[in-house]
């Protein structure tokens, strides 16, 4: 493991300069906390700020670079004013990351930065994901991936470098809760925020609230069943999900897994 951080240190060291995109989720804070200790102050890392982007997400990675004192840039996004992106098709995860990092790279270039680095990791290769093809189109590198690093890997460096992130539960962005040709607005991305935030508040760790028109579809670790049986607990959820605007709650009996609208997707 530890072969492959000074692996990934080289290639960080050989850019001499690099700018990250940071979300402020596990893997890109850890490539960022690599890249500030590869190449001090030659890293830039850049936020993207947009409705589809939970609020505490940004807080957390503007936390993230002051502790370590990386400098940063926050980039309003504009995805809702795309209708390729809005009338989310089963491509939705491509239109968006070429838009995003589109945008990244035009700041990289204003910031004099040459090389622009995500976080993906060799674990990131199944499943369904087209926004992997709009990184390799725009040559974006993923240094996590050719240092031969795996999520474990990542947690665990992440943990003995007692990142705050080393245990933080996977997160994807809010557009991937809508299932493919359901129509996504600002609304909705709020409806979805403000329930997850609920349930963490609540207590829960690892989530999905997946919105299906008027219907939120709750996914849990099976482990988390159990809490359902406080009758007091359920009707709060309800309600509170009712106040968001959502019709019905129902809990997926298959409990949480990633990519799960994926699954209604033909297979070639």
């Amino acid at each position: 493991m530890r072969n492959k951080y000074s692996k990934l240190l080289e290639i960080l060291k050989s850019c001499g300069s690099l700018a990250v995109a940071f979300s402020g989720g596990v893997d890109s804070a850890f490539l960022l906390y690599a890249a500030k200790e590869a190449l001090g102050d030659s890293v830039l890392a850049l936020t993207g700020k947009a409705e589809m982007v939970p609020e505490k997400e940004i807080s957390e990675a503007l936390l993230f670079c002051e502790k370590y004192g990386i400098r940063q840039r926050v980039i309003n996004l504009k995805a809702l004013e795309s209708e390729a992106f809005v009338e989310n098709p089963p491509e939705r995860c491509y239109i968006c990351k070429k838009m995003i990092f589109e945008g990244f790279l035009l700041a990289a270039k204003e910031e004099g930065y040459d090389f622009l680095a995500e976080g993906s990791n060799v674990d990131d290769q199944g499943d369904y994901r087209p926004g992997l093809k709009a990184l390799k189109e725009l040559k974006i590198m993923s240094p996590l991936k050719e240092a031969g690093l795996g999520k474990s890997d990542i947690r665990e460096l992440s943990r003995q470098f007692g990142l705050p992130t080393w245990d933080k539960p996977s997160y994807a962005c809010l557009a991937s809760r809508f299932p493919y040709g359901e129509r996504i607005s600002a609304e909705k991305l709020r409806m979805v925020e403000l329930a997850e935030q609920f349930l963490r508040d609540k207590g829960f760790n690892q989530l999905r609230v997946r919105i299906h028109g008027n219907i939120a579809r709750i996914e849990l670790p099976s482990d988390d069943f159990g809490s359902f049986n406080d009758e007091k607990l359920r009707i709060e959820i309800y309600d509170e999900f009712k106040k968001l605007g959502f019709a019905y709650t129902a809990l997926d009996l298959k409990g949480y897994r990633s990519g799960s609208m994926n699954e209604t997707l033909k297979k070639e």
